[in-house]
């Protein structure tokens, strides 16, 4: 199974917050959760992976490649939603694809208009005039209208109802089983109990875990720490907040 993404020992610095030595990897066909309370570091591990902030030491690698030395080949194969669209706020979303589709040489009309459809989009309409659920609809139609090899998503289903949420889960599901690779950060951990394969666990900038979800479930119920993953986030959460008030 083809490696998608590698990521070894990133590092970020700023003055009050280390993002310290995150690893994790993701195979073709598989679905990553990246988890962690707000503030722990999910964002800046998704900026610096996607070269947006730059960091302080570590190694990027897609589909076998340095991120350092083929970042715009890289970046036609994967596709980025950070929630809800907040360009051109009072363009036609048609006006606005006509100029992004030029962007991408895999962009493909025939999926752009499945995920319109799907998703319910009107393409006459501005972003100002949706919803915030529709403005995350939106961005996901965008990245997944060229080919996109892997999809990184930074929480695709914040502002979205529970169908709505369900139906996005869905399509991941039936991507992964097309090959897509799938790295969304979240907060609600219920969403990954539906498709993600595996985790990465972030807490205070450092890494708690990455590997298969269904193991770390298990090892932490036979530790009597949890049996879900989000009885386990609390359980940790609540130690660091013991540490300060000890």
């Amino acid at each position: 199974m083809e490696k998608i993404l590698s990521v070894k020992n990133i590092k970020k610095e700023y003055p009050k917050f280390t993002l310290d030595n995150i690893s994790f990897e993701i195979e073709e066909g598989k679905i990553m959760g990246l988890i962690g309370r707000n503030g722990a570091g999910k964002t800046t591990t998704i900026k610096s992976i996607l070269n947006l902030i730059h960091t302080s030491g570590g190694e990027i690698e897609y589909f076998g490649k340095s991120l350092a030395e083929h970042e715009s080949e890289i970046k036609q194969q994967i596709g980025y939603a950070g929630g809800a669209v907040d360009y051109y706020k009072k363009k036609k979303i048609k006006k606005i694809i006509s100029v992004t589709r030029k962007f991408y040489s895999g962009w493909d009309d025939a999926e752009y208009r499945k995920y319109l459809e799907l998703f319910e989009l009107d393409e006459d309409k501005t972003p100002s005039e949706l919803s915030e659920g529709m403005k995350v609809k939106l961005n996901l139609t965008v990245a997944l209208s060229h080919g996109a090899k892997l999809l990184i998503l930074d929480e695709p289903t914040s502002g979205l109802d529970p169908v709505s949420r369900d139906e996005l889960l869905e399509v991941f599901k039936l991507l992964a089983g097309k090959g897509v690779a799938i790295l969304f950060s979240t907060h609600i951990t219920s969403d990954l109990d539906k498709c993600a394969d595996s985790i990465t666990y972030i807490r205070k900038g450092q890494l708690q875990f990455t590997g298969s979800m269904s193991d770390y479930i298990e090892q932490c119920r036979r530790e009597g720490i949890g049996e879900t993953l989000e009885e386990i986030m609390i359980h940790y959460e609540k130690e660091d907040l013991h540490e300060k008030f000890a």
